[in-house]
């Protein structure tokens, strides 16, 4: 990428303006020597918890190792049928399959790109026991219909959040909640690129039950809650203190990062509402929407010729995804999916995301609006 292309992302960007609280915060750590599970993961864990309004926050890892931790801590074992979306990336079948369940997959909204709530109850059986609803994009899924079908088919709701952390969802009735903290457990990721990155891998899991944050406690420890004394089978998987001082730092700026990212979205809404042959990102009634990806439909085909020309322009743009889960050679075999799907699979042929960061500036989003409207004249 030259210096002139127009990224996805600009991390150092991002870090030169809170460059002072980083840095004093993760020296603080180097001055401690408590690189694991010192104070610094105590106080990120509870700063994240006042966030999103859950009494447990467990961090650990990475994004994927939260969704394990889940689905261990709510029994998936083989035999158990577990609903996810078709279209999503695939730590989200992935872990499932890594626990012996069996993969169910879901159709998605054509407008939101969210779990379908009609798919997800045609696909229940006596065999399903959770439900995982994958907050992509930046929104959140339509949860009041799913935690509905949830409570009423007895199955644990285990939101994925690895896209949404600090949207919030509002129920029909006034009521509103922040994304991962609506299910019986929320998972998030702490990749770099996401609303909000650490300098590694990190990621979290979120619950109101306290049964449930002791399981996924011990299950992230080697199912120990005093060393060397082993209650359960678990493995190891820990947020390091480093990357929690991080994001400790960064957390206060979540809000404005995100009224960033919606600030640049009304530009491209705006600038793009009338440009024949895209769709753009859509807003619901019961959602905010983050716009961790700005995610465009183009029609007739076209999306592959749009990247290459906007290439060409040097503006970087990205495809998420370019193939629905069942279509993938690791699931495509073993999943069970709705019969009825239809939109996953068109979803994956027309998508394509252009940048929407926090340190994108008026010039460069006007050139992306610009190169996208000559691009598809």
């Amino acid at each position: 990428m030259s210096d002139t292309t127009i990224g996805m992302a600009d991390l150092y960007g991002q870090y030169l303006k809170i460059k002072e609280e980083v840095d004093a915060l993760t020296a603080e750590v180097v001055r401690r020597a408590a690189f694991i599970d010192g104070p610094a993961v105590e106080r990120f864990a509870g700063e994240l918890s006042d966030f999103v309004g859950v009494r447990h926050t467990i961090p650990c890892g990475n994004g994927t190792d939260a969704l394990i931790l889940a689905l261990m801590a709510v029994g998936i074992s083989p035999g158990d049928e577990v609903i996810v979306p078709a279209f999503s990336y695939a730590a989200t079948a992935e872990a499932v399959a890594l626990l012996g369940g069996t993969v169910a997959m879901a159709d998605v909204d054509a407008r939101t790109f969210h779990l379908d709530p009609a798919s997800v109850e045609r696909l229940v059986t006596p065999r399903t026991k959770a439900v995982v609803p994958v907050h992509l994009f930046g929104s959140v899924c339509d949860m009041e219909p799913i935690m509905r079908i949830a409570s009423e088919r007895h199955l644990y709701v285990v939101e994925d959040n690895a896209q949404s952390l600090g949207a919030v969802y509002t129920f029909s009735d006034g009521t509103s909640k922040q994304a991962g903290g609506i299910g019986h457990i929320g998972c998030t990721s702490f990749f770099p690129t996401k609303n909000l990155g650490c300098f590694g891998d990190g990621g979290a899991v979120f619950t109101d039950d306290d049964a449930l944050a002791r399981k996924i406690r011990l299950l992230a420890r080697h199912g120990q809650r005093v060393r060397y004394r082993h209650e359960i089978v678990g493995f190891n998987s820990r947020l390091d203190s480093i990357q929690a001082a991080v994001l400790s730092a960064k957390l206060p700026h979540l809000d404005e990062y995100i009224r960033t990212r919606r600030s640049i979205a009304l530009r491209y809404r705006d600038a793009l509402g009338d440009v024949e042959g895209i769709e753009l990102p859509v807003e619901t009634p019961f959602s905010t929407h983050t716009y961790h990806q700005y995610t465009l439909k183009v029609a007739h085909g076209r999306r592959d010729e749009l990247k290459r020309k906007l290439e060409a322009a040097g503006v970087s743009s990205a495809i998420y995804y370019p193939l629905p889960l069942y279509r993938q050679p690791a699931y495509g075999g073993s999943c069970r999916c709705d019969a009825s799907m239809r939109t996953a699979g068109r979803l994956s042929e027309c998508v394509l995301s252009i940048p929407v960061h926090t340190e994108l500036t008026t010039a460069q989003t006007d050139r992306v609006i610009e190169s996208i409207k000559h691009s598809l004249k």
